[in-house]
């Protein structure tokens, strides 16, 4: 099931319906903002600023690159919470696009994370800018950081995967929206996002391997910003967590995501 639904999504003239909108709602998502696009630069950068200051600064890390090491791991962050929490009521919301159209379900899943993706892509840029040409520490490009393809597409896969959970979880159990919140912000803290990556591990031996998150922003750091290849270890651990996911997903979504019209 799961091979035939990613046959059908790679139909080009599929890819080019999901692209257009990707870019649609992407436009959508900041038309009202007076900011417009430039709040979607603007809110990691003051996230960046504010981490900075407290553990830079007040509790003095002395991590080397700081600001860098604080950019590229916020904006993977923010790629997989835009990613879940933002699609848990997707089945609600975007009900007349299954229903009176030819669009299936996983269609409607993809082109938001794809969206979400273009959303990532310049705060990526962003960075690349950033350490490249402003960053004093910086050591510069390399061509280790074309390992943020694999990475980025395990990451796309584990938020895929924990959309489809949740946004059909919902349809059983609305509080599960909360309980998400919650269990965000919690993981928030237990991962290496500006902690000294030696007293992550020293403080949660392991952990790394337990919260997929915390691999695939370990392995970013090293590729982009150390001239090191990723841990491949830890790198297969995190592709093994999200095709589990992923297939955990599908299975709600064909038992569930049915009936989702007439649940909700």
């Amino acid at each position: 099931m799961a091979e035939a639904m990613t046959t059908r999504l790679l139909n080009p003239h599929k890819m080019e319906r999901l692209w257009l909108l990707a870019r649609i709602e992407f436009k959508l998502r900041y038309y009202e903002n007076k900011l417009g696009l430039f709040w979607a630069l603007l809110k990691p950068i003051m996230d960046i600023v504010i981490y900075y200051i407290v553990f830079q600064i007040i509790i003095k890390q002395n991590i080397p690159a700081f600001a860098s090491y604080l950019f590229i791991g916020l904006i993977l962050w923010n790629f997989f919470v835009e990613s879940t929490t933002g699609t848990i009521r997707i089945l609600t919301t975007k009900k007349y696009l299954y229903e009176y159209s030819n669009m299936n379900k996983m269609e409607i899943y993809v082109s938001t994370l794809m969206s979400n993706a273009i959303g990532f892509f310049f705060n990526f840029v962003m960075f690349l800018i950033f350490y490249n040409l402003i960053e004093r520490q910086s050591l510069g490009p390399s061509f280790y950081n074309f390992w943020i393809i694999p990475v980025f597409c395990i990451l796309f896969m584990l938020s895929l995967g924990s959309a489809l959970i949740l946004s059909n979880v919902f349809i059983l159990a609305k509080d599960i929206n909360q309980v998400w919140q919650v269990f965000v912000s919690f993981l928030f803290f237990l991962s290496p996002i500006f902690y000294k990556l030696s007293t992550f591990k020293e403080s949660l031996p392991r952990f790394d391997y337990l919260n997929p998150m915390a691999g695939i922003i370990i392995n970013a750091r090293r590729v982009m910003m150390e001239h090191r290849p990723p841990d491949l270890r830890l790198l297969v651990w995190d592709a093994v967590y999200s095709g589990l996911l992923f297939l955990l997903g599908i299975y709600l979504l064909n038992k569930l995501g049915s009936r989702a019209a007439e649940k909700l």
